[in-house]
């Protein structure tokens, strides 16, 4: 009886926190950070007196038509219902691992455990990812790893072990059960990586839930160019149902049982 009733207060006391903290999440108080893309198709236009985004580029984004995606009853209903369960089992199971990777973070390496960054949401709205920081306190905020030429100079010791086993990803399971992401779907990219948003745009994967783990992911990871990525996700979105979702999961698994030697290649700080 015991364990039910701090079951049912974990549980409580979880709602109430997302149910707060979300708005802060998709920056409702912040108009001026918010996506004027949000809900629009796009291109990408060069202009040289930009300033650089995440690709490497002087350029942005004008809005060519409207998104014209529809949820369905699994992804609005079914998807939602397993997104919730998952997440918050996920959050209960798992956190001596949270508690042991925060002691471990902050030995090594004093400062915030956490790494929030803006992302690209469902329809590109943005909102603030949750991440486990294996990167030094030094370390450049919104720019892709690539861009960095060498990432080892930032890692923290204890980063480079969270990163070859993909655990720094395991906040986002407090995104999931919030809202703003989902179990599988396409990775979340930086909110100014503009050359992948667009691709995505040309397979409507900038219409669905980002994930935690997805088919791009799945399928060569950061090998892959923004055009791969892209195909992919669009292959996602076109199969998107309980069988896909569960082999993604199954196969995703796997991948924190081994490791991970993009950690060293075109990852996100």
């Amino acid at each position: 009886m015991l364990l039910l009733w701090a079951f049912c207060l974990s549980a409580f006391i979880m709602i109430i926190l997302a149910f707060i903290k979300k708005p802060d999440y998709i920056y409702k108080s912040e108009p001026h950070e918010q996506n004027p893309m949000q809900g629009k198709k796009v291109r990408f236009v060069e202009d040289e007196s930009d300033p650089i985004n995440a690709d490497g580029l002087h350029g942005h984004l004008v809005a060519v038509g409207e998104t014209s995606h529809k949820a369905g009853f699994y992804e609005a209903v079914v998807k939602r219902f397993l997104d919730i369960v998952f997440s918050f089992f996920g959050l209960i199971l798992l956190s001596p691992v949270y508690l042991s990777l925060i002691a471990w973070i902050f030995i090594d390496n004093p400062g915030p455990v956490f790494f929030k960054q803006k992302r690209v949401g469902q329809d590109k709205r943005y909102f603030k990812i949750h991440k486990f920081r294996t990167m030094k306190m030094n370390a450049p905020h919104d720019v892709a790893t690539h861009c960095l030429g060498t990432s080892e100079q930032y890692l923290t010791k204890a980063g480079r072990f969270i990163r070859e086993h993909s655990l720094d990803e395991l906040p986002q399971i407090w995104d999931i059960f919030v809202g703003n992401m989902s179990v599988v779907g396409p990775r979340p990219v930086i909110w100014n990586e503009d050359s992948l948003i667009v691709e995505r745009d040309r397979w409507n994967a900038n219409d669905i839930k980002p994930g935690l783990t997805g088919w791009a992911q799945l399928n060569g990871r950061d090998n892959l160019t923004s055009v791969e990525k892209a195909e992919f996700d669009g292959e996602y979105v076109r199969k998107m149902g309980f069988i896909m979702d569960f082999r993604c999961f199954l196969k995703s698994l796997t991948v924190v049982f081994k490791k991970d030697t993009s950690s060293k290649k075109n990852r996100y700080l």
